[in-house]
C-alpha cells in the first residue's frame, strides 16, 4: 500500500465552508501539522480539492 505525508501549509482563513471542512476531515488544525495516510480514491479527491492550502509527500 502506497502511502502519503500530508502537509498543512497555508492558512484556512479565507477558504471556503468545504474546503475548511475537507482539511478538517483530514485533521489538520495547524501551519505545519502533518498526517500520513494510505492512498485511495476517496484521499486523491480530498487532496484535489485542497491542493493549494496542502503540501504531498510520497513515503
Amino acid at each position: 500500500m502506497e502511502k502519503v505525508r500530508i502537509t498543512l501549509v497555508k492558512s484556512t482563513i479565507s477558504s471556503l465552508k468545504n474546503q475548511k471542512a475537507t482539511i478538517e476531515a483530514l485533521g489538520l488544525k495547524k501551519i505545519g501539522q502533518s498526517k500520513e495516510f494510505t492512498v485511495s480514491d476517496s484521499l486523491n479527491g480530498m487532496i484535489a480539492k485542497v491542493n493549494h492550502l496542502v503540501k504531498v509527500e510520497k513515503i
